[in-house]
């Protein structure tokens, strides 16, 4: 098996974050990840981040920042990412609102605005998707759209849980997208049923709020990695096969056990492949 570099999506131990920045990174690092992949940085500047990074051998190749930021700050919200040496820039969310009801141009417009501006500064924009992108528009699926708009400008960074929850299976998703995605998220889970709408308690299919029970309703909860259903080794051989670089593990949400020992649980895992 390929030796990717591993990363850990920092939401998945925000509030530990919130409480101790430098001390949670560094139980990262101790878990053994190679990298981090920012959601946010409480206040932080891109000197100190970058400087907390190099003293705990860790580096920052992706981040999760909302396309707004950058129509908003332009070169200053760029030179942040630059400064802690970010090589891809996800889209971390972007309701389905934004598709829907004759939106799609305008919001790819938007996105395109962000890809130029990005790839000017040698920082490529990835796309992270949710369930609802696997809805159909126009016959096509609505993250399919997208990547056909903006073939050189936007990558995937396939969210391993929402694809297999919304009935798609991810290794043949990433085979059908190679060199089209450096950056990979793997997240467990289990589930009763597999495509039964959104269960993040966000929106749903027509752009409304969902109430957060049908999350409980269908049973569905995030695990760490090798503890929910998904098949990991077929993965992360489709991953090999069409050369992405980093498997960032992400999980919402840690009920059973904190969420640093979830990280590195998760981590272990990865090791038991091989990895």
């Amino acid at each position: 098996m390929k030796k990717f570099k591993v990363g850990l999506q920092l939401y998945s131990v925000r509030d530990d974050m919130a409480k101790n920045f430098f001390g949670t990174l560094k139980a990262v690092r101790d878990s053994g990840y190679d990298c981090v992949e920012f959601a946010g940085y409480f206040g932080h500047t891109a000197e100190e981040i970058k400087s907390m990074l190099d003293e705990l051998g860790l580096f920052c190749p992706s981040v999760h920042q909302g396309p707004d930021l950058f129509l908003e700050k332009g070169q200053e919200a760029v030179d942040f990412l630059k400064t802690i040496g970010v090589k891809y820039s996800a889209i971390p969310w972007y309701g389905i609102e934004n598709y829907q009801n004759g939106n799609f141009d305008a919001t790819i417009e938007k996105f395109r605005t962000v890809g130029e501006l990005l790839k000017k500064n040698g920082i490529q924009l990835t796309y992270h998707n949710h369930d609802f992108e696997f809805n159909y528009l126009d016959g096509q699926f609505i993250l399919e759209k997208i990547y056909a708009a903006l073939p050189d400008l936007i990558e995937g960074e396939v969210d391993t849980c929402w694809a297999k929850y919304a009935g798609v299976d991810p290794a043949q998703f990433i085979e059908k997208y190679k060199g089209r995605m450096k950056t990979l998220h793997l997240k467990d889970f289990t589930c009763k049923k597999l495509a039964d709408g959104p269960v993040y308690a966000l929106i749903d299919d027509s752009g409304n709020t969902k109430p957060k029970e049908s999350k409980e309703d269908n049973g569905f909860a995030f695990r760490p990695l090798g503890m929910g259903m998904q098949d990991f080794p077929a993965i992360l051989a489709a991953a090999e096969r069409t050369g992405i670089e980093y498997v960032i593990v992400e999980q919402d949400e840690s009920k059973d056990m904190p969420a640093l020992e979830a990280a590195r649980i998760s981590r272990e895992y990865l090791r038991s492949l091989g990895i």
